[in-house]
Order: C-alpha cells, then sequence, then structure tokens
C-alpha cells in the first residue's frame, strides 16, 4: 500500500503520495498541489525540492556516498576509465570490451573540428577567461550542427553523444591555448582520449611531448570523480534549458556557464586563490588556521568541508592518493604546494576541524594536483567542465527521452499591489 502524506491547509485536508525511490529515498508528491489546493511550495534554492526522478547518479551527503548507475565511485575510479564511465551514465551499463572499443573509435569520427571556429576563437581576447570562451565556442557548434538530435532515434542519439564528447574536448583544450598564445592543436586518432587530452594541451611544434603515466592515471581519475553529481546547479541548468527543446550544444553550453561560478565549479580556483593569499601574506598556516576559527573573521578556509557531504567527500580520499603520486613523479618544489600539504595536514589532525568534518575535498586536491601541472588556475573550471561533460549528457538525454515537461518554477510575488499610473507631472 502506498503512502499518503496529509496537508492541512485553513481546515481543508489534501492528500499528496509518497513516492520512494530505490535507495528508500522519499518525496512528497506535490506535482498537482496547486490545482487541489491553489496554494504553492516556497523553497528557495530547491534545497528540499526533488525536480526530476532519475536513475543516474547517487548521492547520500550525510553517508559519504556516491554511485554512478548503482557502481561506488571507490570501484569506478579504481577499476575503470574515463570513456568507460561516460558510457556507463550515458547509456545505462558498463560496456563490453567491444563496444568500448566502438565507442572510442566513434568519438574519433567527430573530434576534427571545423576550421571556421577558429576565427570565432580568435575573435576574443587573449585576456578572455577560457570559460567565457568555452561556453561561446560549444553554443557555436550548433552552427555547424544545425540539424536538431531526434531523441527517439537511437542511431541519431548516439553519434550527438559521440560527436559531443569528440569535440567538446578540442574546443575546451584550445580555450587554453588561445590564453598561452600557442598554436592549436588536433586530436591524434592513433591515441587514448586522456592521453590526447595532454597533448592537445601540452605539446608545442618545436618538439615531442610524451605524457607520464602518472599523470595520465590521475586525470583519468579527476575526471571520474567529476563526470556526475546529482541535480547540481549546472546539471540542473541543463535539464531546465534542455526541457524547452534546446540542442544538446545548447544546453552544454548553458551548463558551462552556470559551472563557471565560484561557488560551483570554480571552487578548486578558489583554493589556490586561497593558498596564494597565505603565501603573498608572509603568514603560517596556523595564522590562517586560527583565523578559519575566529568566528568574527571574514576568512574561510577554501576546500574544506563540503556543501553536500556532511561527513566526508569520498572523491577526496581517492584522489589524495593520486596528488600524492603526482607530486612524486614530477618532483615540484612550489611554496604554495608546500602550504597547501601543511594545512592538509593540520586540518586532518586539528580537533576543532575534525569535530565539524571539515576534512580536504576533492577541490583542494584536485587544485594542488592541476597547479603541479602548470594548469592556470583560470583553467581549472575548464577542466573540470571535461569531466561533467558525460554527466550533462546523461541527464540531458534522461530527461528528453523521459519527454519532461518544460522547466516552469513559481514564485510568491512580494511587490506592490495594483496601483493607479500617474503623469510625469504628479510623481
Amino acid at each position: 500500500m502506498s503512502k499518503i502524506a496529509t496537508l492541512e491547509i485553513d481546515g481543508n485536508k489534501f492528500e499528496l503520495p509518497i513516492t520512494v525511490g530505490s535507495e528508500n529515498e522519499a518525496a512528497v508528491d506535490i506535482s498537482k498541489l496547486r490545482d487541489l489546493s491553489g496554494v504553492i511550495t516556497l523553497d528557495p534554492g530547491y534545497k528540499n525540492s526533488g525536480s526530476c526522478k532519475s536513475e543516474i547518479t547517487f548521492l547520500d551527503g550525510e553517508l559519504g556516498i556516491l554511485r554512478y548507475r548503482g557502481y561506488s565511485i571507490e570501484e569506478l575510479a579504481d577499476k575503470g576509465h574515463f570513456l568507460e564511465v561516460s558510457y556507463l551514465l550515458i547509456f545505462g551499463e558498463l560496456p563490453s570490451t567491444k563496444e568500448l572499443e566502438q565507442f572510442e573509435t566513434d568519438i574519433r569520427k567527430y573530434t576534427l573540428v571545423n576550421e571556421e571556429m577558429k576565427n570565432i576563437i580568435d575573435g576574443f581576447p587573449k585576456t578572455a577567461h577560457p570559460m567565457g570562451v568555452l561556453s561561446a565556442l560549444t553554443s557555436a557548434l550548433t552552427a555547424f550542427n544545425p540539424k536538431s538530435v531526434n531523441v527517439d532515434n537511437e542511431k541519431e542519439m548516439y553519434e550527438a553523444v559521440c560527436k559531443t564528447m569528440g569535440k567538446f574536448l578540442v574546443i575546451a583544450t584550445w580555450t587554453y591555448r588561445k590564453s598561452m598564445g600557442f598554436p592549436l592543436n588536433y586530436y591524434d586518432n592513433t591515441k587514448g582520449y586522456v592521453e590526447n587530452f595532454m597533448r592537445l594541451m601540452f605539446a608545442l611544434p618545436t618538439g615531442p611531448y610524451t605524457p607520464d603515466p602518472v599523470i595520465i592515471s590521475a586525470i583519468d581519475k579527476l575526471f571520474i570523480l567529476h563526470a556526475d553529481h546529482e541535480q547540481n546547479c549546472s546539471t540542473s541548468t541543463v535539464r531546465m534549458v534542455g526541457s524547452s527543446h534546446a540542442g544538446l550544444f545548447a544546453s552544454i553550453s548553458a551548463g558551462v556557464s552556470a559551472l563557471w561560478g565560484p561557488l560551483h565549479g570554480g571552487a578548486n580556483q578558489a583554493v589556490l586563490e586561497m593558498l596564494e593569499e597565505i603565501h603573498t601574506s608572509g603568514a603560517d598556516t596556523e595564522t590562517y588556521l586560527a583565523k578559519a576559527k575566529d568566528k568574527n573573521d571574514p576568512f574561510r578556509l577554501m576546500g574544506f568541508g563540503h556543501r553536500v557531504y556532511k561527513n566526508f567527500d569520498p572523491r577526496a580520499k581517492i584522489i589524495k592518493k593520486a596528488a600524492d603520486e603526482v607530486l612524486a613523479t614530477l618532483g615540484v618544489e612550489d611554496p604554495i604546494l608546500e602550504i597547501a600539504k601543511k594545512l592538509e595536514k593540520a586540518a586532518l589532525e586539528d580537533e576543532y576541524f575534525k569535530a565539524r568534518n571539515l576534512y580536504p575535498n576533492v577541490d583542494f586536491y584536485s587544485g594542488i594536483i592541476y597547479r603541479a601541472l602548470g594548469i592556470p588556475t583560470d583553467m581549472f573550471t575548464v577542466m573540470f567542465a571535461i569531466g561533467r561533460l558525460p554527466g550533462w549528457i546523461a541527464q540531458w538525454k534522461e530527461m528528453r527521452e523521459n519527454k519532461e515537461p518544460i522547466g516552469r518554477p513559481r514564485q510568491i510575488y512580494t511587490g506592490h499591489p495594483l496601483r493607479d499610473f500617474k503623469s510625469s507631472d504628479k510623481r
């Protein structure tokens, strides 16, 4: 027998069904509330509202659990590779060896970006933020691929997925090349997806480039860890824009813009900016740890704790090991990274931080890795976007295939009631 919630308003009772998910998450279904009662719910930021039913990602912030399609993030990061995890998210199951090989082959078919795209990127000043450029270039892909995807046609949908995976990686790295004044690189179809990312970013025409396998493995893990995270700001944006039947490129472009915000994808950039602030000040880490504990001090310790995870960020444990391996492999001597190590050690041992579950999160460690690789801080969010791409695609695909209605939130109006218009000489 299904559960029912009863809501009483002005003496009138309304019965609302309770929906239970596969992990026993419960939700009061208010989709008929306004029709029944004439009232709506008010939930700024949608912190207590479920916008959809989804089979893609399960997240439990209290217990520190993250799963893609039922697989734990720990097992996927340990045993999987980015493209097979991307396939899992988008198509629902892990691919067989043959399916994975075909997926990578089909992505390679679409890695060549139209040369006219260079005219667009040339129109940006060198100082333009890479995320702004990436959003514009992603949207511009629509001009070169004007045909709408028929989501009910399996072949068309598959081709759209491969096309997006192939072209997005290339244009994302072009934003870095543009900012550095380097010539734009092309995908090498004899190499793997993550290895191609490294080549597209760092290979120069003046000499050979061979990325270290340890670095490739770390980037692969980072992409997996960022691949999806339930209904966050950018993912919800992709679904909202897509609900108007806007195309995949346009919806992904909107997701890039949402991710750009410092409260979302810009968090790992904020970590490095904080570390640079500490370094520039000349103060020791103890001074800043004390500032973080002081309720009257506006200073915030970036990269510790998480908005969703109330216990620990399961991704952080995985990427900490990768960060340690990267630093050991590169042998980087960097005062900024030394500060990061001291903060990490102090926070893991300090009772104040332990009692509040303020452990280093994935943004803290990803920022350290990117810094060690020489990636500029304004490229950090682009790195996040590359990893999040398969999640955005999967969420857009699911929303369209489920034929979800166009997103249209309600509001509570708090402005002036009806008033009369006065001529200008009487105002």
